[in-house]
């Protein structure tokens, strides 16, 4: 539905590429201003490319295609001072802060039983994929509170729902995801805040987006990257691979004021996976 974030500005994480580009390409569709924000570097730990500057420019200049004002800041979600500094700028900007998509995250270094991964390794995931999120929460949820209206998506994954092996510390991170979905619900419901989590399936890197998360859970695997997609179509009860397209769809559908009344719940975008 065309047009239901007119007036409204999304702070969108993880920006530069797959998931994050997508959604902020859909918010941006409807009429949202924006701020997107990646970390445009790599990182110690991480075994593959993280989104980049070059990556961040192309997504705001895809949103600003569609009308909309956008700004990008290079942000680590592992620094508090970061992500404040962006939601602070995006308030000063605008005047307001209606939307947070909490979608910066990473899926390596995995591909380890439990007593292999290394306590660096594990405290990295945490503090990307769980601690990170928390943090984005903390820099905008205390101006939503003020508003008293505003909408946190959270993006966990299936790996918050189910386990998966060979990756304890994704899981944990996105299951802590949907936990800490729950509990800010409730602490921000009184205030009009809807908090809600989004956990897509096994979402195909689609060229257009730059995606390359689902590449990179086969390498870990140790599947062939050039057949992965075909032994993860196997396990999707739909017989095909979820798009990046599918899950800004939800996304939108949860920013907007259609979704007013859901609040502390979790959408799948699987293909039935979970429903198993």
């Amino acid at each position: 539905m065309s047009g239901d974030l007119t007036g409204k500005t999304a702070v969108v994480t993880g920006a530069a590429r797959g998931i994050g580009r997508a959604c902020a390409i859909a918010f941006a569709a409807d009429g949202a201003d924006l701020m997107l924000v990646d970390i445009t570097r790599n990182l110690p730990g991480v075994p593959y490319p993280l989104g980049s500057r070059s990556q961040l420019d192309y997504t705001a200049e895809l949103c600003r295609g569609h009308g909309v004002s956008v700004l990008t800041q290079a942000v680590d979600v592992r620094a508090l001072n970061e992500i404040k500094t962006a939601v602070d700028a995006t308030h000063e900007r605008f005047g307001r802060v209606d939307v947070l998509l909490n979608n910066a995250g990473i899926v390596a270094p995995s591909g380890k039983l439990a007593h292999e991964i290394g306590e660096d390794e594990w405290q990295l995931m945490i503090d990307v994929d769980l601690s990170g999120a928390w943090r984005a929460i903390a820099a905008t949820g205390r101006i939503m509170m003020t508003q008293r209206s505003g909408s946190i998506i959270n993006v966990a994954s299936t790996a918050g729902l189910v386990g998966y092996s060979r990756f304890a510390g994704y899981v944990a991170a996105k299951h802590g995801v949907v936990g800490l979905t729950k509990a800010v619900a409730l602490d921000y419901a009184p205030s009009g805040v809807r908090v809600n989590a989004l956990c897509p399936g096994s979402v195909r890197d689609s060229p257009e987006f730059e995606g390359r998360m689902l590449s990179e859970i086969a390498r870990s695997l140790g599947i062939d990257v050039a057949e992965h997609e075909s032994v993860f179509v196997q396990a999707q009860p739909t017989n095909a691979l979820i798009e990046p397209e599918d899950v800004a769809a939800a996304a939108r559908w949860l920013a907007s004021d259609d979704a007013r009344h859901v609040t502390g719940t979790v959408v799948t975008v699987d293909g039935g996976f979970t429903a198993r």
